[in-house]
């Protein structure tokens, strides 16, 4: 059983990362998309909701490289994001049921290794276009090498969890349902469960924040550097990779500063930090103060996302799938909502400064990080553990 599951662990890791590394792959290569089809920041950013819708309702990431005017893109921004949404949901929740087998934290290493395929992205982009290799070709490799290592991964996953049988006081609550006596009060299970699923749609909302910010940096980090800062195009691409980075480093420290310290204050101090680097994206005027800013970003945003999903995760035993679903469902809303409502402020204020939006959201996030707060938070632990362990 021990090696099954760290097979299935490690296997989740591999699915993470091509998520990333799919992702990324068409994040580095957005201005060259926006360049080869003749479209304005605004129309692109109408134009990634289709990238987020998908992922609410893959195909292959080759078919945004291909196409070469508005409505192609659209149409492949919305295939490529029905594939990621899917991916992503289902690997969050097998991620869930694994963290649940171990014990502990384990979340934010499996989105480290996500943070991983964003920087290998970056760098194999980076290389194929100094090299001369267009994106198509450059996308069409990666696209066919993640199909390859995803098939022969899929056996070491776990089987689907068992649904929990339902508590004692659950099924006596349902019988007193049936017989419809009017003197019957509310039971406590039935209390303890809209409770329960008022603080899901609470972390829900919390992910539509971070996940807005989140996309905001994955769509627009690379054309920040190429048109306010004057980069070239290969230099823009190293500054998602900068803010993936970051991000992997954050999220390979998060699982240990979690079991330390509790999941609350990883969400607000990451959620402070985020806002710090973002605010000197959007203000700072030279290259190093954006990849600080960047940088800074991507390492307080980490450990957001991974707190919030085990929390939906661990809720509900037996609801954990749903509730998952629940919170990367909405999540995804503030990923398709982040790269628009970016793309319609440009219409009235700079680039740069559109990104004081993400400095509010980050803030509000902070202020809100006590609905992640249980019993279990308000006790340190003494041996938190590795994701390698």
């Amino acid at each position: 059983m021990e090696r099954s599951l760290l097979g299935a662990r490690r296997a989740t890791y591999v699915y993470f990362i091509l998520c990333g590394t799919l992702m990324g792959a068409w994040v580095v290569h957005i201005p060259a998309a926006e360049e080869r089809v003749g479209i304005s920041h605004a129309t692109l950013g109408g134009l990634l909701v289709l990238l987020g819708l998908g992922a609410l309702c893959g195909a292959t990431l080759v078919l945004p490289g291909l196409a070469r005017d508005p409505w192609a893109l659209a149409g492949a921004l919305l295939v490529f994001g029905a594939c990621n949404g899917a991916l992503d949901v289902s690997m969050n929740a097998h991620a869930v049921h694994v963290e649940k087998a171990y014990g502990r934290p384990v979340m934010s290493g499996f989105h480290a290794t996500f943070s991983v395929g964003g920087v290998l992205a970056a760098l194999v982009a980076a290389g194929a276009t100094s090299a001369g290799a267009g994106p198509v070709a450059t996308m069409a490799a990666i696209g066919g090498a993640s199909i390859v290592i995803a098939l022969v991964s899929v056996r070491a996953l776990m089987p689907a969890a068992p649904v929990a049988p339902p508590a004692e006081g659950s099924v006596r609550a349902g019988e007193s349902e049936k017989t419809g006596d009017p003197k019957e009060a509310p039971s406590p299970a039935r209390a303890a469960r809209r409770s329960m699923t008022g603080r899901v749609w609470l972390l829900a909302v919390l992910a539509l924040m971070v996940m807005l910010c989140e996309g905001a940096a994955n769509d627009w980090s690379a054309l920040h550097l190429r048109d306010v800062l004057g980069a070239s195009t290969s230099t823009a691409a190293f500054a998602y990779g900068t803010f993936a980075a970051a991000m992997t480093v954050g999220r390979l420290l998060a699982d240990r500063l979690a079991a330390r310290f509790g999941s609350t204050a990883v969400l607000r101090h990451g959620a402070i930090t985020a806002a710090v680097g973002i605010t000197l994206v959007a203000l700072g005027p030279w290259m190093w103060t954006a990849f600080a800013g960047w940088a800074l970003f991507g390492l307080g945003l980490s450990g957001t996302v991974p707190q919030l999903f085990s929390a939906a995760g661990h809720a509900d035993p037996a609801a954990a799938g749903a509730n998952v679903s629940r919170v990367a469902g909405l999540g995804y809303v503030g990923m398709l909502a982040g790269p628009a409502v970016i793309g319609w402020l440009t219409h009235v204020v700079a680039l740069n400064h559109t990104f004081l939006l993400l400095t509010l959201l980050c803030v509000t996030t902070a202020v809100g990080a006590g609905v992640l707060r249980t019993k279990s938070d308000a006790v340190p632990r003494d041996e938190p553990a590795g994701i390698g362990h």
